[in-house]
């Protein structure tokens, strides 16, 4: 789509699968680095530090970018990550910010083992890929973005179906499809969002940076939403537990 979204993907694979670390953060990244990835101090140093561990841990790493989008100066991507011939499965989400020049300056992102078997029969990765609808890219966020803050923060469930389809194609491996299903699942578990902290997209494509509570946990959450004529038709997400600040080597994940 464009260098930003190339180079994010560069880092990725040159940098991590390729395991061209120093390369990769000298030529992607900006003139700084904050980083959201607790366990990874900013700044160049810190990726290096990280990921010269990383690939001594993991010398097999098969990564497959499965979608990625731009949104201005800010990028979205989703990657599916094997590990020592499948010891370590993973589905990850990021969040880039860019400087002016397409370099990497800032990251969020979301980890998690895959789960073997989804209450849905979806895995985290499948469903469409292919961005379309640009047109239609600021109705989209601005969908979202009302039912994040309507119907996530503001936990009115009852106002769900003004923005989702009742049979939504659903990723998350703990809740069936449907809208319905969405919902007793939110009810059960005391879902509660405590705030949005980015809404990014394009297209067909909406990605929400988020801070929850599921079951009296505090969760991190990057979920990525598709629409599809006026209603969100489709749900992947990837989610952290928030961790004690003490374990943070940067200024943790938001």
């Amino acid at each position: 789509m464009g260098q930003r979204l190339d180079n994010v993907t560069a880092i990725y694979l040159e940098g991590i699968r390729d395991g061209n670390y120093v390369d990769a953060v000298n030529k992607y990244v900006g003139q700084r680095y904050t980083q959201h990835s607790t366990p990874v101090r900013d700044g160049k140093e810190g990726f290096i530090e990280f990921f010269e561990d990383f690939t001594t841990r993991n010398p097999i790493r098969d990564i497959e970018i499965v979608r990625g989008f731009e949104d201005g100066a800010f990028v979205f991507i989703q990657a599916h990550q094997k590990l020592n011939n499948g010891e370590f499965t993973y589905v990850t989400a990021d969040i880039f910010d860019t400087d002016d020049d397409a370099k990497l300056i800032e990251h969020w992102d979301m980890i998690a083992e895959v789960e073997p078997t989804s209450v849905s029969g979806r895995s985290p990765f499948d469903g469409p890929t292919d961005v379309t609808d640009l047109d239609k890219t600021e109705v989209n966020k601005h969908l979202v973005a009302e039912f994040a803050a309507k119907v996530l923060v503001g936990a009115d469930l009852a106002l769900a179906s003004t923005y989702v389809h009742a049979d939504l194609a659903q990723h998350d491996a703990r809740i069936a499809d449907g809208l319905d299903a969405f919902v007793s699942y939110a009810t059960a578990n005391g879902l509660v969002y405590k705030q949005i902290h980015k809404v990014i997209g394009s297209g067909n494509f909406v990605a929400v940076l988020a801070e929850a509570e599921i079951a009296g946990t505090a969760t991190a959450l990057i979920d990525l939403y598709r629409v599809e004529n006026g209603l969100i038709a489709e749900h992947w997400v990837v989610s952290e537990e928030i961790t004690d600040p003490s374990t943070w080597v940067n200024s943790g994940k938001f």
